[in-house]
């Protein structure tokens, strides 16, 4: 009897130290934090003996034992994680249960184009890179059956996701949400705006994005571009210019270049280019479904930041005279 009492009075001990270890931090707080991977098919006790080799400081058998004993022996899942200081070896395990991966980040810039975008997504170091390798095209045909070309076609946004992702995950994400909030705001329009399509709206925006120096002024801006629409006449816009000049532009446009034809340049050709001219953001797609209410068709930069609207030429010339003679001296 006496012997049963010493077995249960151990067991007991051995119980709460157990239970005291499985709730103590693995790693102290100031420890660098230690990431690891456990490869699809791991069976349990190769799951630990991946987590030791990482060299998570917890002892295998003991974490086995806790998987075991929590009833999340078979539930682990595959993935790369992050054992950051503070974390027990029962959080951890809740965290293998959970799927609480690794997080990376990847911020996709408003203005940019798509070329910009790709070459951040392709530098990444914590996605896998499915797409390299792949044409413009080839990419799209793996996101989109609607579109072919994507120049802003993407919302621009900081983007989450476990790390070793594959960077096709990143492309439809950003896909999705761009055409969600495209269609939000389209949903919201005044149907009187010269677009026939939410395609033509996002190309506004994209014009808006790369035009506006502050956000107050785009409704502004788009404002002068749709009343050019309206009436006819040309939107000629200098970024149009420059995207249809591809590597060519060095940094600063000619008369020359005005003049030149391309596809996007909008001194040549009426109307709105045939695609986007990069990936414009919430502020810039609201911009160009409401516009302000203003019979403005010109604007000139004040060299603040800010910019001056003429509803006619005469006023128009007056404030570049005005303001472009400021600059100049």
């Amino acid at each position: 009897m006496k012997r049963l009492f010493k077995l249960l009075i151990l067991l007991a001990i051995v119980a709460a130290a157990f239970g005291y270890w499985a709730q103590r931090p693995i790693l102290d707080e100031g420890q660098p934090s230690i990431e690891f991977t456990i490869a699809q098919g791991s069976s349990l006790r190769s799951s630990m003996r991946q987590i030791e080799n990482a060299g998570v400081p917890a002892h295998p058998l003991m974490l086995t034992a806790l998987a075991q004993l929590t009833g999340n022996s078979t539930k682990l899942k595959a993935g790369t994680y992050e054992l950051k200081p503070g974390t027990s070896p029962l959080r951890l395990i809740q965290q293998l249960v959970r799927g609480e991966f690794a997080q990376e980040a990847l911020i996709i810039i408003e203005g940019w184009t798509f070329a910009q975008m790709r070459a951040e997504i392709d530098a990444h170091p914590g996605l896998k890179h499915e797409t390299l390798g792949m044409s413009d095209r080839e990419l799209m045909a793996k996101i989109s059956s609607e579109y072919t070309m994507p120049e802003g076609l993407f919302y621009p946004d900081t983007y989450m996701f476990a790390k070793n992702s594959s960077d096709l995950q990143i492309y439809r994400q950003a896909h999705r949400l761009m055409l969600k909030k495209l269609d939000t705001e389209w949903q919201q329009r005044d149907t009187s705006l010269p677009y026939a399509t939410p395609y033509q709206a996002l190309t506004m925006a994209s014009i808006i994005e790369k035009e506006t120096g502050r956000k107050s002024e785009r409704d502004m801006i788009a404002a002068v571009f749709v009343n050019r629409l309206r009436v006819g006449m040309p939107l000629q816009t200098d970024p149009t210019v420059i995207y249809g000049m591809g590597e060519s532009f060095k940094g600063n446009i000619r008369r020359k270049d005005l003049l030149t034809d391309t596809p996007h340049n909008t001194y040549t050709r009426p109307g709105l280019p045939p695609t986007p001219i990069s990936l414009p953001g919430a502020e810039s797609l609201h911009a160009a479904l409401h516009p302000a209410n203003s019979n403005a068709l010109y604007f000139v930069a004040r060299g603040d930041g800010t910019s001056q609207f003429s509803s006619n030429l005469a006023d128009h010339n007056n404030a570049v005279n005005k303001y472009q003679r400021r600059l100049g001296q």
